[in-house]
């Protein structure tokens, strides 16, 4: 198995919350939503709207290569078929998915609204995925590829297409 398979595997652990071995339009919804609360916000807000609908959008495309409907079931096999053909097909593929996601995230994590996440902001996204702020502190370090000490959505975008690719080993999971 590949990096890239190992990491879409745990990520499909993470969103099968119920264990029943399939994802369906609620457990990305459910993802969204404990995200939102972890920064603060209410699912129903304007900024955990947006993060939901980036799910939601990203669910529906990867049951539509999956071959099932938006409002239907991935089970494990489709998901990593689904997934592994949008994180192997590089920019091109993976930032339309994960794109929307990633805008949520920012929207939510940039507490002072300068469109752009400073190392605190993403220690605190790392934390409200279950990461300690040390192991946060240093990812994002890792990250800030043009040390300015912040991360557009492009750097971030970029750094969790490399994570799922293998080519940055920084936990982006929790």
């Amino acid at each position: 198995m590949t990096i890239a398979q190992e990491r879409l595997a745990k990520r499909f652990e993470k969103w099968d919350v119920n264990g029943d071995g399939v994802l369906e339009p609620s457990d990305f919804v459910t993802e969204a939503a404990n995200i939102a609360r972890a920064f603060g916000e209410t699912p129903e807000s304007a900024k955990g709207k947006q993060l939901r609908d980036g799910f939601t959008a990203m669910f529906d495309l990867l049951a539509d290569k999956a071959g099932a409907s938006a409002q239907g079931q991935i089970n494990r096999a489709q998901f990593l078929q689904a997934a592994g053909e949008v994180v192997e097909g590089g920019a091109a593929t993976f930032n339309p998915v994960l794109g929307p996601v990633t805008k949520g995230i920012v929207a939510l994590a940039d507490k002072n609204d300068d469109g752009v996440i400073d190392e605190t902001e993403f220690a605190a996204w790392l934390g409200a995925i279950g990461l300690d702020e040390k192991e946060g502190r240093a990812a994002f370090q890792q990250i800030d590829t043009d040390k300015d000490g912040s991360l557009s959505e492009n750097e971030l975008l970029d750094a969790v297409r490399k994570f799922h690719t293998g080519e940055l080993d920084v936990e982006l999971l929790g």
